[in-house]
This record gives C-alpha cells, structure tokens and sequence, in this order.
C-alpha cells in the first residue's frame, strides 16, 4: 500500500521504502492534489495554488509535463491521476494520505462513545504529525493552508488532553501542558487544563500561582480579568470542590469554555485559531418563530427527542413532505425548542433547492464561517478550505445547523456539523434515502387540526358560525397547511365574507382540487382562487415581482418594475400583503422587506409566463437595473470613500424621481446595508441577460457597500464575475473599472502582486478612453508600491496621478495621491515636507466636502506630531480622524487612526487606556484579515511593552511583526520592526542577537 505523508515534510511510503517523487516543484504539484483527493481540482487553481501569481511562461505546459511525470511514479502504485472535465483528481485506490486519516479519526475521536476509545483515536491521530504540515514548503497558498491546519492540530491537541484529563491522566499530562502554557500563555483553555492538572496531582500551590500568573498577564497585557470559565474554576478550587478531583470532564468544570465576558480586545498569543483571531461567537441565526402555529405538538416532541444532546452525535434530523406541508415552519419552532441545548449557537440557511437558483454550499459555508467568528479576509477562498475549517471549529462547540429546502444530499453533505456535541436539522421534499441520518416525515393536517388553524387566523367567533363550511373549507384544500393559509387569509382579510362564499369556490374549482394532496398544483388552485379576486394591477404587481432575483426586496423595486413612483407601489404591495400573498419579512432603518413564498413565486411565474410579453420582461428588469445602478451610485457618491470620484450613472436606464430618491437615502449606509443581496443578485441577473455594461456599473458602485461592510467574498465574487463578462464581450471600459476595483480589494487583503497585476490591467484597458480611470488605477499602483517600500516607482507614479486628477477635477484622486507623496515624505524623513502635503489635503478636503480625505489627511497628520515628538496635537488629530471615520460608517478606516492614537497615548504614559486601543485595533484588523494593520499594531504593542519596561513581551509583539511584514514584503517597515525588536533583545540583556537584529534593519535601509 502506498501512504502520503503531508503531516511534516512531503513523503510518500511503500513497502516500507520511500518512493521517489521528482523535483521539488513536481512535489508540491503532487501535494495540491493530494489535499483534494477525490476532488476534481482545476488547472488554473492548480496553477495558483503551486506558483501563486509568479507562474513561469508558459505556465500550463509545465504543468501538463509535471502531471505526465507523476502519472508514471504513481501508476506502478495503483495511484491514477486523472483528467476530468472539471479538472484533475487523484484516484488513490488502496493508497491512504495521513492529513485525511488525521481528520477522519479526529472525527471518530470526538463521537467516541466512551473516553477509552477516543483517547485510543486521538493518540493515533496526532501520532501522524511529525512536523508542520508542507514542511520546507514556502508558498503563500501552502503557508495559508499551513495555518488552518496548526489550527486544526491545536484544537486536536485540546481536545485530547480533555479526554485523558476524564481518564485521570493528570500526572502524565503536566510537563506538557506547561510547555504548552509557555507557548500560548494567553489562551485561557490551556491555562485552565493546566491548572485542574496541577490541583490533582496534588501540587495546589503551583495550581493557584499558575492563575495568578494569567491573572496578572491578562490584566497587564490586556487590561482584563479571566473569563467567567477560568474564575470559575478557580473558586471551585479555594471551595475544594469535591467533584475536581473525580474524573471530571474538563467542559462540565466549564475549563474550555469561552470567557462570558470576552471583550474584542486580546492582542495577541490568546489565538487559539489563527483564522478566527481568538474570537468564539455565538450565531444565533434562527429566523423569529411564528407566532401562528397549530398543532405538530406530537411532531415537534418527536424531533426534540430525536435530537437528543445526551446522545452520540452529531445527530441530522431530516424533515421531509410535500411542498406547502409547513416544513418551514416546522424547522423553526423545533429550532427555537432546541435552542438551549445549543448554547454555542444556531445556524440557519435557506438552500433554496427548488428554485432557480439553489444556494450553493461554497456561499453558504462562507456566510457561516463568518458568522462563527472568521475574519472576513481569512475565508478560505476554496471550498475545500471552507469545509476543513467549518467542521474544525463546529468539533468544538454545541452548535444547531437548520438547513431548511434542501434539494438532495449533495447540497447539505458539506454543510452537515461534524461535533460530537452538534445537531443539523434538514428539511426537504424529497426523502434523501442515501443520507445517514434520523427521519420525521411531515403529512398534511386532520380536520381538527386544520380547523384550528382556520380558527386561529379568523377567530373562534366567525369559524364556528359556519362549522359546515370551515370544515369544508379545511376537507376540500386537503389538510395541506398553505392551502388553509391562503384559504383563511382571504377570509381574513375581507371580514365581510361568509365562509360559505370560499367553500363554494373551491367547491367550483373541483377537478383542480382533486390534485390538492400532491403539493404544488395544491397550493396553484388555491392561489388561483385569491388571484382572480385582485384587480388587474394587483395581479400584474404579483407576475412582476415573480421576476425579481434575491431572497427579499422593498418597495422601490416594485417601483421601477410597475414604471410608477414609490408611493403607488407602496399601495399596490398593500393590496398585496393584505391577501397575505407578500410577507413583511422585517422592518428596519430603511423600511420593510418584502419575501414572496416560494411556492407563490412559483405561481406568479406561471402567469408571468403565460401573460407578460419578451419585451415587457425585459423592459422592467432593466429598469430595475437601472434604478438600483443609480441608488447605488448615489449612496457611494454620498459615503466619499472610494477615491476614484466617477459616477456610473450615466449608465442608469431608469431613475426614481429625485423625492423618492432623498427619501430612501436619508441614510445611505443603511439603505446600502440591508439591499446588498438584492442587488448582487440584480447584478447577476443583468449578466445572466448579457447586459454587461449596466452590470458592471453596479458591480463598481456596489465598491464603497463591500469596503466599509467587509464584505471581501461578495466584492471579490461578483466583480470577478462581472470581469470576466466585460471581457468576454469585449467591453474594455467596463474591464478597466473592474480591474481597478480588485486592485484595491486584493491591496486591502495585502495580495500585492496581485494588486498590481490588477492596476497594470486597468491603466492598459482604460488607454484611449481619456484620463479618468486611468487616475484611480494609476494612484494604487503609487499606493502598492509605497506599501512595499519601493518609493521611487510610488513616487513617479503618485506624481502622474495627481496631474491625472487636476484634469478632470477629480478631487477625490488629487487628495489620495499628494497624501501619498507626504506617507512617502514622511516614511524618508522629510517631515516638513510631509506636513504641507497633509495641510493641502486636509484644506482640499474640507473645500470639497471630502470627508474621507479628511480623515486621511488627518491622520497623516497626527503621523507627523508624532514624528515630531509633539503627542497631544498627534492624539488630536487622531481623535478627530476616528470621529469621521467613524461617521462614514468606515471602520477599517477609523481603526487606522485609532492604532496609532493608541499608540501615542502610551508615549504620553496614559498606559491602559493606549494598550486597549492597540488591542482593540487589532481585533478589528484580524476581523479584515488586514495583515499591514495587524502588523502595525504589533509593532505598536512591542513598543508599548518598551516603555513599560517588559522587554520579553516586547519582543514576542516585534517578532510578530517582524513575521507579518516579512510575508508582506515592505523592507521599510520592516527595517523599523526589526529596529523594536533589537531594542526589546538589547533590554533582556541579549546584546549579540541584538546586534545581528539592529545590522539586518541597516542592510534593509541601504538596499
């Protein structure tokens, strides 16, 4: 049998002899597919994952030759490399890879029904490492996939010690827990293993002082107490609890359970995962429950009990039945029952499985994956990565997962939690037999409890005035709930009716009702009957609305579908709502959103199919376009933040008059906020129509939404889409805004190579088409380079920015590229000269009402008093560059500014106050994945360890910041880490690793 070794360095083993794998490259080829295996993986990630973005000429072609020459090591092996139309998967045959066995058994350690049994597992699975993972390996796709995996290790490692604390092991687990301590000293979970360890060993002296030491060093490092879980402990011990000194589990004594009053300011070793920054939060994702619910007494006891948390697990419930069975519903109140014993959270995500676009669990896990606490820019950017990751932080944690709609087991397999301690709750209309997992089929309601229904939604008084005819009404729909629902709500909504009236008509409806019981042509013959009731408008709003993407809208999409004002829709969706064919989903800052059922948006297809004409379709989607172009561009013309100052309006179709247009962006931020899905899908839609141009502009609007919100996936999937597009038709305008665009997303996720690959394209694209791209694209291209230390290409370009901006009046890019020319100024010393740069561009600002330059200019600033020594005027002009930033809405932003005013504090000797700042600056950049700012803030926090005489905490911050901006490549500001760092070895008394340290920055300054 052939065995892989990626747990260490890259081997591969048969017989007992190694086997030759060829050249590095070769290898590292190899391992890419490996951690897919079974996966089909395409060429181009393939491509990237080996090379990143430094592929050789003829990049395919080497790697066509590489695949040819391991299908010949691999072949005698039984090891077949195949090539699919998806691309290349590994069909390992008998062949096993020790990174799957490490997760597979992982997985079974943690179901084990018995702590014999897992510690037997765990023992096995971390026995596969024999170093970090890809060792000798040093790629950035490799080193990300390093990190999650020393995350996966860890939380292993964790996990185990629990087990073998349950099995009374304590006195073999000491010596390893200190060094563990030693290595993450911050991390309360350690700590409190630790310390239960030394108490049973009888050593409750060394137990008590080793929590008086993280006291101190959470308090002195972050200004905090442990959390409620460490405390506890503690005062179980000074009570002498008898039950510590049984075989207790470490989770029941609450040692590894996340503090209760964890703040977002831990700066630094209390990582446990490297992807989530320390950060455990609670989703609680569960839709409201409904208030109008009757029966399914005996169902929902039946999932509860299914569910079980005492049981082994995790435990997947599928609830299954016809459409319009009230599945939904169902979901959500068992979701609510369950919630306590899921104390970690709920997930909730409508698969949308019947529709016309299923959800896909790459968006889904994403959303997840943010929602458990992963900063935006560490979202793995493969699926694979996502699913890794996912079940690696759901192994530790009791968490419920409701996919409600699910269209097979393919959808949800990925998405099931992989926790001992979890449950997933699956509804669908279709049995899935091949999906393991415990079953509640859902029938359609009796009488009697179809008539409470009837009587919940009319009253009791009006129902049973006619019992013949509710009992009818309730008979003839078939018990299917919807049907009951649309039933009663047209009773409802007009009191004046007798139930007899309804009974007639679906009386008269007969040889439609006959197909009541099979779902869907159930509930049409009922929306039918409601249908033919409204008035021509009325039922022309219903076809038009069937036509609109996204999961929701609001009522200026109504608008602009119907060609009418704001007000009119609003009494058209009235008219809609009252027949309760649209629900209020929820009410917030911008108003309401509006959903149609599914099933209701099946039907209003149906007639939209049947009544609208081609040309009326498409003139009301462009004009949905075009209304959501034109809002979009407004609100992000009224936020400022993107600096390249050029409306897409012109490319709107359709406008709401300038009234209704004031009205919705009272608060652009919040109108921005809750339409970013409806108009990504409106978006993806337009290009689905191949209306690439009008895309494209919303896709650049939708710029300053996806900056301030960080919402990196969405920005970084749709204007890839919409690229790709503008490219294929041959629309070179569009391609060079959009090039621009991810230039400064991929700057923001500090992927410079990438980024100027992006700003190349643009400034070659926009040739021809004037000055006013070519600006923006010119301006980051100056940014990346000054980021990487590379100042005269930053200057040179900065400079033919600026011109670039003075003609065409693009104020916005003028402020952004002379503030460069003054961080560059500044940066070499010139700190005159950087002061009148900053001073213009704050006036500039001011004049134009640009409120982000101002806050730039600002901060810039307060850069310079620092330079200068002068810290109150730096600490002022932080203040009020967070105080704007903060306005915007911007946080990114104001936390550049709220860094280095943490920092000064400290230099004025506000101590405290200065490290919370820092601490909270750096949350807040591992939340965006901003690995500049968190290395900024490190550097901040060495220093700030200096001035508090603790020469050991400051080097452990400067080597961290020296790690960040190695991997980041900026030699300036690596020279001035490495400066801190040789300080904070000279004050330990290393004076030699200091020198070496302080001669390395000097190289770094004269290269």
């Amino acid at each position: 049998m052939l065995e892989f070794r990626l747990l260490g360095t890259l081997e591969a083993w048969a017989g007992g002899q190694p086997v030759a794998l060829g050249h590095a490259r070769q290898q590292h080829v190899l391992a890419a597919l490996l951690i897919d295996a079974g996966r089909p993986v395409p060429a181009d990630r393939l491509l990237h994952r080996v090379w990143d973005d430094r592929a050789p000429d003829r990049g395919r072609d080497t790697l066509y030759a590489y695949l040819s020459r391991l299908r010949r090591v691999l072949g005698p092996h039984s090891v077949g490399l195949v090539r699919l139309s998806d691309g290349y998967t590994l069909d390992l045959g008998e062949a096993t890879v020790d990174l799957h066995r490490f997760r597979d058994l992982s997985d079974r350690a943690r179901r084990a029904a018995v702590d014999e049994e897992a510690g037997v597992l765990w023992r096995e699975a971390l026995g596969l490492w024999r170093a970090s993972a890809f060792a000798g390996v040093d790629t950035p796709w490799f080193n990300a996939q390093r990190q999650l995996l020393d995350g996966e290790r860890l939380a292993a490692q964790l996990d185990s010690v629990d087990v073998r604390l349950r099995l009374g092991q304590h006195d073999r687990l000491v010596s390893e827990l200190v060094a563990r301590a030693e290595a993450h000293p911050l991390d309360e979970r350690v700590v409190g293993q630790l310390v239960l360890a030394l108490w049973r060993c009888g050593r409750q002296a060394e137990a008590l002082e080793e929590y008086e030491r993280a006291r101190r060093r959470l308090a002195d490092e972050l200004g905090v107490d442990p959390g409620a879980a460490l405390r506890r402990l503690y005062g179980r011990i000074l009570a002498g609890d008898p039950e510590l000194s049984g075989d207790l589990d470490p989770a029941a004594a609450d040692v590894d359970a996340p503090p209760a009053d964890e703040e977002a300011e831990d700066d630094s070793d209390a990582v446990v995962n490297p992807v989530t920054g320390g950060r455990q939060l609670v989703p609680r994702l569960l839709p409201a429950d409904l208030s109008l619910f009757v029966g399914r007494d005996a169902e929902v006891d039946e999932a509860c009990r299914l569910l079980d948390a005492d049981g082994p697990g995790p435990l997947t419930l599928l609830v299954s039945g016809p459409a319009g069975v009230g599945k939904t519903a169902f979901a959500v109140r068992a979701g609510h029952r369950l919630a306590s014993r899921f104390p970690d959270g709920q997930l909730h995500a409508d698969l949308r499985g019947f529709g016309d676009e299923p959800a896909d669990p790459y968006t889904i896990l994403g959303a997840f994956l943010r929602a458990l606490g992963v900063r935006g820019g560490m979202v793995p950017a493969e699926l694979t990565g996502r699913i890794h990751l996912y079940r690696s932080l759901l192994a530790q944690r009791q968490v419920l997962v409701v996919l409600d709609n699910a269209a097979g087991s393919e959808q949800v397999r990925d998405l099931l939690p992989s926790g001992a301690r979890c449950a997933a709750v699956v509804t669908s209309r279709t049995t899935m037999a091949e999906l393991g997992c415990r079953r509640l089929p859902l029938d359609v309601l009796d009488t009697t409890t179809g008539l409470a229904l009837l009587r919940e939604m009319l009253g009791p008084e009006r129902a049973d005035a006619e019992p013949d005819s509710a009992r009818s009404i309730v008979e003839t729909c078939g018990g299917l709930p919807l049907a009951v629902w649309v039933a009663g709500a047209r009773l409802a909504a007009r009191p004046h009716w007798q139930l007899a009236h309804v009974a007639r008509a679906l009386a008269d409806e007969g040889r439609k009702l006959d197909e009541l019981a099979v779902g869907h042509t159930a509930v049409r013959a009922s929306l039918a009957l409601t249908y033919q009731q409204m008035a021509a408008p009325t039922q022309h709003a219903l076809r038009m609305l069937a036509l609109l993407p996204g999961p929701d809208f609001a009522a200026w999409a109504l608008a602009a579908l119907l060609d009418v004002d704001l007000f009119e829709a609003e009494v058209v969706l009235d008219d809609l709502v009252e027949v309760h064919l649209v629900q209020i989903g929820s009410v917030g800052a911008t108003g309401p959103r509006c959903q149609l059922h599914d099933l209701v948006r099946l039907f209003g297809q149906e007639r939209a199919d049947h009544d609208v004409r081609h040309q009326e379709r498409t003139a009301a989607l462009t004009r949905v376009l075009g209304a959501s172009l034109h809002l979009a561009d407004l609100a992000a013309d009224t936020l400022s933040v993107d600096f390249q100052g050029i409306s897409q309006s012109e490319l709107a179709a359709w406008r709401l008059s300038q009234a209704n247009t004031d009205h919705l962006l009272a608060d652009p931020l919040a109108w921005f906020t809750a339409e970013r899905q409806f108009l990504i899908a409106v978006a993806e839609q337009a290009m689905d129509r191949k209306e690439a141009a009008p895309a494209a502009g919303l896709a650049t609007a939708l710029t300053t939404l996806f900056q301030v919100g960080g919402h990196f996936d969405d920005w970084e999937r749709l204007q890839n889409r919409a690229l790709k597009a503008a490219l294929s038709s041959g629309d070179r305008h569009s391609a060079a805004k959009l090039h621009r665009c991810l230039g400064e997303l991929t700057t923001i996720l500090d992927r410079y190579p990438e980024a100027l690959n992006h700003f190349e394209e643009a400034l070659l694209l926009a040739e021809g088409q004037g000055p006013a791209y070519r600006a923006g694209a010119t301006a980051g291209l100056a940014y990346v380079h000054r980021l990487l230390g590379q100042y005269s290409t930053a200057v040179f370009h900065f400079e033919k920015a600026a011109k670039l901006a003075r003609q065409t009046g693009n104020v916005n890019c003028l402020v952004y590229a002379t503030n460069g020319l003054g961080v560059i100024d500044l940066e070499q010393g010139r700190v005159e000269a950087a002061v009148e740069q900053f001073t213009e561009c704050l006036q500039a600002s001011r004049a134009a009402g640009y409120r982000p330059g101002e806050a730039q200019a600002l901060r810039c600033l307060g850069q310079s008093h620092r330079a200068l020594g002068a810290y109150p005027a730096a600490a002022d002009a932080y203040r009020q560059a967070v105080a704007i930033s903060t306005e915007l809405g911007d946080r990114l932003t104001a936390t550049h500014a709220a860094c280095w005013l943490g920092d000064v504090l400290v230099r004025q000797g506000e101590h405290h106050t200065g490290r919370r700042l820092l601490a909270q600056s750096l949350w807040t950049y591992r939340e965006f994945g901003n690995l500049w700012g968190e290395a900024a803030t490190l550097y901040s926090l060495a220093e700030a360890q200096l001035a508090a005489g603790r020469p050991a905490l400051a080097r452990r911050r400067a080597e961290a910041a020296v790690s960040l901006w190695r991997q980041i490549g900026s030699h300036t500001w690596l020279a001035v880490a490495l400066e801190t760092l040789a300080t904070a070895h000279a004050q330990a008394g290393d004076h030699r690793t200091a020198t070496r340290t302080r001669d390395e920055a000097s190289d770094l300054r004269r290269s």
